[in-house]
């Protein structure tokens, strides 16, 4: 097979699997989004506030459990079933040690925080980190062959059932019990779907030597990882500690609604391109055309998206989770911003993996880090808004630290990037502003939502077809045969 045929191949291949990995995130997430409007309907502010609260040392913990071999065995040309087991033996060991830690350490935790409630919540909701253990392997054997189709049955299976679990223990006058129990369900699930149709069975076998080798790459990723874990959750933990459950849950509540949009667009992607950058990682010229393509149709996504949530917060919010969450709107504001450059965090970080430059990948999350601590301390003083927004100018620096290796190793430096994103942004500002007119109709706010999304995607369509837009053109050549195939088959 030629040079060119195995290029086309491969972009077919990563086309599909980011359809399926995007239907996958949109598939769970769209039903876990309905979930959490529903929940917040019947729960009390202060319980997703203690909920938020445990879930920071459960993402923590599952950090160690990765260590950072997922993407070793994604990232390695030649991983076999011994580097998988050994892997397997290696994340179940860890988890098991992990969670009786926590186990043991929940009434600690509980007595700093003053709030005896938590010890069993976090027993309970420390089993998902014995489940990761398992799902982690399995993850990463999907993801390194591209069968990104597992994971639309498995995700959609559990979320739905968790869905229905959490709703009826909410319902009966649960609490935080129901969110609990939600995430545990859906994790067991998604776990035992994923283990009847993927193939992958572990052998119970170990080597030291491949473990020393995957391990060599994946310390520095578990290293930065936990720094960025850690980094993104203190800001909850120094809010639940000073001020209170409700601050927490508002800040929480206003992170959830961006977070939600990126995870679909940003995961689709994320998880499809590192393992196809892998491939490449060898050809310069051919890894920066794929990073370049990733900042500029993530971007041209994304913008519209967190601009059209930003400026519709008011007729939004009170519309879906009633009036007593107007007070994360200022909060969902800033994280919007934030999020609509998540792009740019992805591609060139996938770019510094897929070339095996974990040292450097380290190194990057240092420097960011103690940027990011010295804003954190300053901002404490000042409220929790002040908190968000610290995020803000952190994650704004935080795109030129990762974007500045790249400016060697791929000839693509932060300036460029920035032309290359500065048509979306611009049009995604100005069909922001477009929308804001509606509000002084005084009309209700579900006329006044539906009106300003149907001005703003007319504005954003329309423009990008005016200004003959890159990035339109290039999603549009990829959906019209799709769409065309499927009209001939009906």
């Amino acid at each position: 097979m030629s040079e060119k045929e195995n290029g086309n191949e491969l972009k077919a291949k990563t086309v599909s699997n980011m359809i399926w990995r995007f239907a996958e995130r949109c598939g769970a997430q769209g039903v876990a989004f309905i979930v959490s409007i529903i929940l917040a309907r019947l729960l009390d502010p202060d319980a997703y506030g203690t909920v938020a609260l445990l879930t920071v040392f459960t993402t923590i913990l599952q950090v160690f459990i990765d260590s950072g071999l997922g993407n070793a065995l994604i990232q390695k040309k030649d991983a076999d079933q011994l580097d998988f087991s050994t892997v397997f033996v290696f994340n179940m060991g860890m988890c098991l040690v992990i969670y009786v830690l926590l186990f043991a350490a929940s009434p600690l935790i509980a007595k700093f925080y003053g709030d005896p409630s938590l010890t069993p919540l976090m027993r309970v909701l420390g089993l998902t980190l014995v489940i990761a253990g398992f799902k982690n392997i399995q993850q990463a054997y999907v993801s390194r062959h591209l069968m990104f189709r597992k994971f639309f049955f498995s995700t959609l299976g559990g979320t739905i059932v968790a869905a229905v679990a959490g709703i009826i223990m909410a319902y009966h006058g649960y609490g935080a019990w129901a969110i609990v129990t939600q995430q545990v369900v859906n994790a067991a699930i998604d776990t035992m779907i994923l283990f009847i149709t993927v193939k992958w069975r572990p052998h119970f076998k170990f080597s030291f030597e491949r473990f020393k080798k995957l391990f060599s790459y994946g310390w520095r990723l578990l290293v930065s990882s936990l720094l960025d874990t850690v980094y993104s959750d203190l800001r909850q933990l120094i809010i639940g500690k000073i001020y209170s459950s409700s601050d927490l849950a508002y800040y929480n509540r206003g992170k959830q609604f961006p977070n939600f949009i990126v995870t679909n667009v940003n995961t689709a992607i994320d998880s499809v391109l590192l393992p196809v950058m892998s491939i490449a990682q060898d050809e310069k010229e051919r890894l920066k055309r794929m990073t370049r393509h990733s900042i500029k149709t993530s971007t041209y996504i994304m913008a519209p998206l967190m601009m059209g949530l930003a400026f519709t917060a008011k007729a939004f919010i009170p519309l879906l989770l009633t009036e007593k969450w107007n007070e994360c709107i200022p909060y969902l504001q800033v994280f919007c911003v934030v999020y609509m450059f998540r792009p740019i965090h992805t591609a060139n970080l996938n770019a510094i993996k897929a070339m095996g430059r974990s040292d450097l990948y380290l190194k990057l999350e240092i420097l960011k880090k103690i940027v990011g601590l010295i804003s954190i301390c300053i901002a404490i003083f000042f409220g929790p808004l002040a908190m968000a927004y610290s995020f803000l100018i952190t994650s704004v620096l935080s795109q030129i630290i990762n974007a500045w290796p790249n400016r060697k190793l791929l000839d693509y430096g932060y300036l460029e990037q920035l032309k290359d994103i500065a048509p979306g942004l611009i049009l995604a500002v100005v069909m922001g502003f477009c929308t804001l007119p509606i509000r002084l109709l005084g009309l209700s706010n579900l006329a006044t939502l539906v009106l300003q999304v149907i001005v703003g995607i007319a504005v954003y369509l329309g423009g990008s077809v005016l200004f003959k837009m890159e990035s339109f053109y290039y999603i549009w050549n990829i959906i019209k045969p799709m769409f065309a195939r499927h009209m001939k088959k009906k």
